[in-house]
């Protein structure tokens, strides 16, 4: 008789690499690796290797790279989305579509069990679960974290020591990481302690401003319709585009924050968080927005950057919600094509140029020198009925003061110049 089958999403690192012999240990399942080249820096013949090794029946390496650009990191910088200010949702943005994954190796293994190595205190947990559960809610999900009796990163070091699987983390060396094309996170280990500076050693997509170049270095982005697409004049493929970007951005040490975020879960952490290229992107496209678009719809935008930076944050990807903002942010994204300037240096990236054939700037209108195309007395009129509430309300309790009924008196003599004392 053929054994139950379960998706273990896998990375070859400590968590996954103790689950991966647990399962086997525990459920007797048939164990199915799928490990997710989102970009981050592996050598993924070796987790092939090790995931057989250790005990899958089958090892998955999907190469998701540029789904994860164009379907996942796109649409949220379009949006603008920024969680609690800070935090450009590098991980969040990635977990819905490795959720896809899992849920499509499952639907084609015949499996009914997926397993992940999240913890009970973190985001993740919940991304992956709400999204498996969007996708195909007949699968059921094993999260050894929430019912094994290890409770600590150490306990999982002295169980792959018992059970001879190898492994690179130390107790001395036991930060949590995750990394893909877009960032790496750091978690863990003296991060713990808010008081602690984070250690410079631990920053692997970008230098420390102090070990930047002295001189700066600019970079020319085009984006079509909100997306990037070429940088110095020289159209790139996606991935192709935030490495680039990731090179310039992480040597002049740009990218890097230590923040204490408020996890969906109900406790604050900290992390350190490296997005060097993405950085640059966001704010050359916050610069585009403001030469193009109005202030009514930049306004209402910001406002729906915030909730859409919730939804990822909290792994509400695959809702109607975040799929009816993605269309307002298409819709005010048709016009965003043009070009800017941005002034790496030193930990800043500072946009200085910006330029577009639908820019709402005009030069003709905007100049302090004389024109022929700006009426300065108009300001008159709309000042008047700009102002118009604010003035009625004045009246009105200079009225109540004096125990007038009307504003008629008051007004003629405002319009007369009569002084009034209140």
């Amino acid at each position: 008789m053929d054994k139950e089958k379960v998706v273990l999403a896998y990375s070859g690192g400590l968590d996954t690499s103790v689950i991966m012999h647990w399962l086997k240990d525990h459920y007797d399942y048939d164990v199915i690796a799928v490990c997710c080249n989102a970009g981050q820096k592996e050598d993924f013949v070796a987790i092939e290797k090790k995931a057989y090794d250790t005990g899958a029946s089958k090892a998955y390496v999907l190469d998701i790279r540029e789904e994860f650009i164009t379907d996942y990191i796109w649409p949220t910088l379009k949006a603008g989305a920024v969680y609690e200010g800070d935090y450009l949702l590098g991980t969040a943005m990635a977990r819905p579509l490795m959720a896809k994954k899992l849920v499509e190796v499952a639907e084609s293994e015949g499996a009914y069990y997926i397993a992940h190595g999240c913890t009970g205190k973190g985001n993740d947990q919940v991304r992956f679960e709400a999204s498996i559960k969007a996708l195909n809610p007949a699968i059921k999900i094993i999260a050894p974290w929430r019912i094994w009796d290890l409770h600590s990163r150490e306990d999982c070091i002295a169980y792959a020591k018992v059970h001879n699987i190898p492994i690179d983390q130390t107790e001395e060396n036991i930060y949590s990481q995750d990394q893909n094309i877009w960032h790496i996170s750091h978690e863990g280990g003296n991060l713990e302690n808010p008081w602690n500076e984070h250690k410079d050693d631990i920053l692997r997509m970008s230098v420390t401003p102090e070990n930047a170049p002295d001189e700066p270095t600019y970079v020319e982005i085009y984006f079509e319709k909100g997306i990037p697409v070429a940088v110095n004049d020289k159209k790139l493929d996606p991935v192709e585009l935030i490495t680039t970007l990731n090179k310039m951005a992480g040597e002049n040490g740009i990218g890097t924050v230590d923040i204490i975020e408020n996890r969906l879960v109900g406790m604050k952490s900290r992390g350190v968080y490296e997005t060097p290229g993405g950085t640059v992107l966001y704010k050359a496209h916050s610069a585009l927005e403001k030469l193009v678009l109005d202030r009514d719809t930049m306004a209402y935008k910001n406002i729906v950057a915030q909730k859409y930076s919730q939804l990822v944050y909290d792994g509400l990807w695959f809702t109607p919600l975040r799929e009816a903002i993605n269309a307002f942010v298409d819709s005010t994204q048709s016009l965003l094509t043009g070009t800017v300037k941005v002034k790496l240096y030193k930990g800043n990236s500072i946009p200085v140029a910006s330029r577009s054939k639908y820019s709402l700037y005009s030069e003709e209108f905007a100049t302090f020198s004389k024109d022929e195309v700006y009426d300065h007395k108009d300001s008159e009129g709309f000042i008047n009925l700009f102002a118009l509430p604010l003035k009625i309300r004045a009246i009105q309790a200079i009225n109540l003061e004096e125990g007038t009924d009307t504003h008629e008196t008051l007004e003629r003599k405002v319009l007369k110049g009569d002084e009034f004392i209140r």
